[in-house]
Order: structure tokens, then sequence, then C-alpha cells
């Protein structure tokens, strides 16, 4: 039997291939997705290509290639009707690549990643290491690690800040028998330094009174913008629970996960997601799913700053009083839903497509919500291939 010729990537990567002819397991993936929100205003065009290469037993190699593109109208923060701009048009590239490899020892797989992304006023570097330890004849699998992250963010008229993230997380998954599966996750993350997004603005109104030539006088109102000025730190906590069981008369199986977020910014969020996973024959599979986002809005949330005293910083570094009118901080709920399809072509190939509906509501009283306007709703495609052999 004539030994398959290497692919060119494994040559390069893995020079013993190219000796014995032989090629490793390897997987490869190409996906594309459009993020477009309603009336023309944000659009996301992204791309990747994934890689993952079996060097030889007791080591893999994964590598990824991201390119994304944004255009549109975002709120920034000022309210409508105003003298100020309620939108503002955007448009950035960003590109990123990311490296790991892992390796197996005894009943521990260790992996160690790097990655980095830049954009026109962002740059990040990250750095990540876990370890995942199989127990109980692999019935139980527990998973930790470490990441880090140093990014750049370059400020209009100000120049560049830094801003430093740190998460530790552990999780634990367990086979309860042939056909379920549950797991837990709790994930610790502290960020520190320029949190605020360097876009989003909070308006005030001011009165000038000048006489009215009769011996008494007018106010007229001028409405400012200033920075947003978030804390500089912010502690998580994350929990997550998991579950899948495997109907066998129908061939499908059902997937929930539950997902709850605390932080030190006062926001407390919930995520129910539901994906029912359907095969049909032996290479079609629907996968039918729907998600359900909750939050509450930040302690410092606010849609104006009218009576907060003094003037604001045009270079505020965390201290209070901290104050934000970016509607992603305020109280409100998320419902997305979809079907991702996918259709294993041959024993190597494969193709997935997928469409999501999103659309998000203000909540709550209205001190803790954003205009009507600033929330999103959007349509998502995706498109994928992959190749394993």
């Amino acid at each position: 039997m004539t030994a398959r010729p290497p692919l060119i990537l494994v040559s390069l990567l893995c020079p013993a291939a190219r000796v014995t002819g032989e090629v490793p397991p390897q997987e490869y993936a190409f996906g594309f997705q459009l993020y477009q929100e309603d009336d023309d205003r944000i659009r996301v065009e992204a791309e990747y290509l994934r890689a993952r290469i079996e060097v030889d037993d007791a080591t893999a190699i994964r590598m990824q290639y991201l390119r994304d593109a944004i255009s549109g109208a975002t709120p920034t923060g000022a309210l409508p009707g105003s003298v100020q701009p309620f939108f503002a048009e955007i448009e950035d590239v960003r590109r990123g690549i990311l490296g790991a490899v892992s390796r197996q020892f005894g009943d521990h797989r260790a992996e160690i990643e790097f990655s980095r992304s830049e954009e026109d006023d962002y740059i990040s570097r990250g750095f990540a290491l876990t370890d995942t330890l199989e127990l109980n004849q692999k019935n139980t699998t527990l998973r930790m690690g470490l990441n880090y992250l140093d990014d750049t963010v370059l400020v209009p008229g100000l120049g560049e800040r830094e801003k430093r993230t740190y998460d530790g997380f552990i999780g634990v998954s367990q086979l309860l028998g042939p056909d379920t599966v549950v797991s837990a996750n709790l994930t610790l993350g502290h960020a520190e330094g320029y949190l605020n997004d360097p876009y989003k603005v909070v308006q005030r109104t001011s009165f000038i009174t000048l006489p009215d030539g009769t011996g008494g006088t007018i106010e007229i109102p001028v409405v400012n913008v200033y920075r947003e000025n978030r804390p500089d730190s912010r502690f998580r906590q994350v929990l997550q629970f998991g579950a899948r069981h495997y109907f066998e008369p129908v061939d499908a199986a059902l997937d929930a996960t539950l997902r709850l977020s605390n932080d030190s910014f006062g926001i407390f969020s919930q995520t129910l997601q539901i994906e029912w996973r359907q095969a049909i024959g032996t290479k079609f599979e629907a996968v039918p799913f729907l998600r359900y986002y909750n939050q509450n809005e930040a302690d410092f949330f606010t849609n104006t700053i009218d009576g907060f005293p003094g003037t604001p910083s045009a270079d505020p570094n965390g201290s209070g009083p901290n104050y934000s009118a970016d509607y992603r901080l305020s109280s409100f709920d998320a419902i997305s839903g979809g079907l991702r399809l996918s259709y294993r072509i041959t024993a190597n190939f494969s193709a997935t497509a997928a469409y999501e509906r999103y659309v998000m509501n203000g909540t709550g009283g209205a001190a803790g919500r954003a205009p009507d306007a600033a929330y999103a709703s959007a349509d998502i495609w995706t498109f994928g291939v992959q190749a394993t052999f």
C-alpha cells in the first residue's frame, strides 16, 4: 500500500513526516460569519482558519488566524433628540493569531497558548496555561488553567493606555452513564487599568443665564458630552453548569447550559442555552437552539450626569464618581435562537451553516435602562468547512 504524501503544512511542522511519508492525524477548519444589526447599524464580517496537528502520540499543536472587519453606526451614550449625535460611525479591522502546544503526561494533558491581535486602536497579547486530568477510568475529567491578557488601548486625543486581565478557572465533567454527562465550571477574573470604552460618552445639560433686555434673565440650555469614567478594576465570578443526554430511540441529544455571572461593577447576569442535536441519517445533523440572557445595570450606569458635582475630567482615571451611559452596562435582556446544520460530505470533509436571530430589550426602571433606540437586533449567518485526515 502506498503511503499518502504529507500536506505542505504538516511537512514543514513535522520533519519526521517528510522522512516516513506518514501523515499524522490533523484537522483544518475555515469559517465565515456575518453579523448585521437592523437599520444598517453595526456590521461585522469575520473569518477564521484553524488547524490542529497531532505531531506524535503525546504532542499536538493548534493554530488559528482570525480577521474581522467592523463598520456601521453605534450608540455614543448621548440621548436621542439632543444636539449631540446619538450614533457614531466606526470602521476598523482586527487581525489575530494564536498558537498552542499540548503534551500528554500520564493522565495529565497540559497546554500552553500564546495569542496576539491588533486593530487600529487596540493591541492584545495573551498567554494561557491549562491542564486536563482524566480520573476514574476516564469517567471524570478535571480541567484547570490560567489566562493573562496584556492590552494597549489607543485613546483618541489622549494616547496609549494599559489594561491587564487575569483569569483562573477550574471545571469538572462527570459521565453519569453511557448517555449522560454533566459539568460544572468556576472562573474568577480580575481586570485593571483602562477599562473605559474610548468611544462612549455621557451627556450633561447646563444652563447659561443671560439678561433678557427687560431687567429679567433667560436660561439657555447647553448640552455637553464627556468621556465615561468606569472604575479602574473589575472582579468577576462566573459559575457555569452543563448537561447533555443522548436519546437513543430518536438518535438525538439535548444540551443545556446555565451560566451565572457577578462582578464588582454590580452586574449580575444569567444565561440559559438549550440545544437539540438531531441526527438525520448518517451524514446530516440539525441543531435548533435557544439562548436567553438577562442582566441588571451597573452601579454607575446613568443616562446623564446632570447634577454631578464639578466638571468631569477630560482624562478620567477610574476614580470616583464613576459614570457610563453605555447601553451594554444597562439593565436588559436578550433572546436569540436559530438553527445550525452540518453535513458530512465524505469521510474527510464536512460543512456547516447556521442562522441566528438576536434581539435585545431594555428592562427595569427608567434610571437603569438606556433609551430604546440603543438596543440592537441582529441577524447572524455562519458558514464553515472542515477537513480531517
